[in-house]
């Protein structure tokens, strides 16, 4: 990722203000408020603003005046309860603002969360820089023979090399394209002061989604956590997969507390339906039960089976 000077000047002077407020502070996020994270090859993610923290959450569970309790431990123990028993609420009362440069295939995928305020660079009104997402050759791979929307083996060798000068042809292609049709360069420049450029709007349909775009995200504790549960899951995309964890470290700094009990019940736990449940409890006793018996769908069993390591347990 490589920032311009004025792009670097900009952070610098963002970073020196100092600024007096009676609100809560969290100096672990201070430490690196503005600052670019380096995500893929040319992306980034910046925390730019932040409002609340564990003590703020405490404070709305119980509607008190006071900035939680005076002991760690007890806010502990509130913030895992809830979180343990799904009360969500207190969770909405932290919101944090990230700048984020990401591929616009990625963008589109992430827009999908639709519980945040974006405001995304407009290629109507500026040109998009020349800068595209190339995946190094360890994240190339085939498409996945048992998942519709997973990647398979690696590609290797000359087929590995021909993908990648496919897709870096494409997008500088189709850029110059654009910038042919804008009749205007990316540094502002004109091409030829006889013809007229075709307006941004139009000329931008040209770009391949590996082109970058950036935007500012701006969302409350609760659905940063939802968000954060899919998208820094093993099972998602890598590419979106990079920014999931880059903010799971932010949280990690902004709400240490919760961020424990985010990891304890959320990521490293596992839901069990009512029938799953019983599955459990007959195991416990030491009867035996077969996927027949069970009522459970065959995904369903697998899935409770490798959830509770249980394959070789079952006879």
């Amino acid at each position: 990722m490589k920032l311009t000077k004025e792009q670097l000047k900009d952070i610098k002077n963002q970073q020196s203000e100092q600024n007096s407020t009676k609100r809560v502070t969290v100096p672990e996020l201070e430490n690196i408020l503005y600052e670019a994270i380096p995500a893929l090859d040319h992306g980034f993610v910046r925390v730019i603003d932040y409002m609340g923290d564990d003590t703020s959450i405490v404070q709305a569970a119980r509607v008190s005046y006071g900035k939680g309790t005076k002991k760690v431990s007890t806010d502990s123990g509130l913030i895992k309860y809830l979180m343990r028993h799904w009360h969500s609420t207190p969770f909405e009362m932290c919101e944090i603002k990230y700048h984020v440069k990401l591929p616009i295939f990625i963008a589109r995928q992430w827009i999908r969360h639709r519980t945040a305020n974006v405001n995304e660079y407009s290629a109507r009104y500026s040109i998009l820089d020349k800068e595209f997402y190339l995946p190094s050759i360890n994240n190339l791979a085939a498409q996945s023979s048992s998942n519709r929307q997973g990647r398979g083996d690696i590609l290797e060798g000359d087929q590995a090399k021909e993908v990648l000068e496919l897709l870096k042809n494409d997008a500088e292609r189709t850029y110059t394209n654009y910038e042919t049709m804008l009749n205007e360069k990316y540094d502002g420049s004109t091409i030829d002061e006889n013809k007229k450029g075709l307006a941004r709007e139009l000329a931008r349909m040209n770009l391949t989604l590996n082109t970058y775009t950036q935007w500012y995200w701006k969302t409350d504790l609760l659905n940063l956590m939802n968000f954060l549960r899919l998208r820094a899951d093993h099972h998602a995309q890598y590419e979106i997969r990079v920014y999931a964890d880059i903010m799971l470290d932010t949280l990690k700094k902004w709400t240490p507390i919760t961020y424990d009990a985010f990891i304890d019940y959320r990521v490293g736990g596992t839901e069990v339906s009512s029938k799953g449940k019983l599955i459990l409890q007959k195991l416990i006793k030491g009867q035996k039960i077969s996927i027949d018996e069970s009522g459970l769908s065959k995904r369903e069993w697998n899935e409770l089976m490798v959830a509770f390591d249980l394959k070789d347990k079952i006879v």
